[in-house]
């Protein structure tokens, strides 16, 4: 196995250089680390992306991606290690400050109001306005255009969008959440395990969105435990161990075989394969 620890592929568009000729990535980790007290949640993890990129990050539960997440969206600051957008180094000191740097973050429960209307979720607190004088009310019909324009364009197509959230199927839902920060101006969009809860079919829509979203220039981080549903997709994959990077490696470095055996332990992965065999009686090749 050839790993080439951050690499580039062959096919990404290749970031801007400086004078120096340092290479700058939209978004890159040097070195993160997270403490909480005693405890190291994270230690030296480095990766980037870049637009029209997907980073996949894997990892078992207890892995560290969800403290991982919670840095990068500005629930809480690193302890050491530094992170540049475009070379700049930058600093969350809270999800608002992430937001307005361009990093959005879609969560498990997408932060929908399921009896609410598509297009209402859609905007949530920031739907369009019309104003006359003194009085400011809502643009229903701006709104409701935008929205549904919004998520044609990401491939997904509502006859209606006065439907509740709700009667949405999570695929869907999930099309919405990813949809809506790319209308807010995410340039980094981080999706925090999307296809956990779902099913074989669901789980492909969403992928497909996540193609869409890449394709349309965005910067796609994806959390995810499930190395068949990351590789498809992935231009990059960090593979986390109890807080540890066990590597960062480009797509052409690594097959899908590999991924899985280095997200899983290689040895424990095999011991397990050959306790089960013992068990059944019936050999996995």
């Amino acid at each position: 196995m050839n790993h080439r620890s951050d690499s580039e592929p062959e096919n990404e568009r290749r970031p801007m250089n400086t004078q120096n000729n340092r290479v700058h990535h939209l978004l890159e980790l040097d070195n993160i680390t997270k403490y909480y007290g005693n405890i190291i949640a994270l230690r030296d993890v480095t990766t980037y992306v870049n637009a029209g990129e997907v980073t996949c990050v894997l990892g078992d539960n207890g892995a560290g991606k969800s403290t991982l997440i919670k840095i990068l969206s500005g629930v809480h600051r690193q302890s050491e290690g530094s992170i540049r957008m475009n070379g700049e180094e930058v600093s969350f000191g809270s999800p608002r400050e992430a937001l307005a740097n361009g990093i959005a973050t879609v969560y498990q429960d997408l932060a929908m109001v399921p009896l609410m209307s598509v297009w209402r979720n859609f905007f949530l607190g920031a739907e369009p306005t019309r104003r006359f004088g003194p009085l400011k009310w809502i643009d229903q019909g701006k709104a409701k255009s935008i929205a549904k324009a919004e998520l044609a364009r990401m491939g997904i197509d509502i006859r209606d969008t006065e439907q509740p959230v709700g009667t949405l199927s999570g695929g869907e839902r999930q099309s919405v959440a990813i949809a809506r920060a790319g209308y807010f101006g995410a340039k980094v969009l981080i999706l925090d395990e999307p296809t956990s809860a779902l099913g074989v079919k669901q789980s492909g829509v969403v992928l497909r969105r996540i193609v869409e979203a890449r394709n349309h220039g965005l910067a796609v981080i994806f959390i995810t435990h499930n190395p068949s549903h990351a590789y498809p997709v992935g231009n990059r994959f960090l593979i986390l161990n109890r807080g540890v990077s066990m590597g960062s490696f480009a797509k052409k470095d690594i097959t899908l075989k590999e991924l899985t055996q280095m997200m899983a332990g290689g040895a424990e992965l095999e011991q397990l394969q050959h306790e089960l065999e013992s068990a059944t009686g019936v050999s996995a090749e």
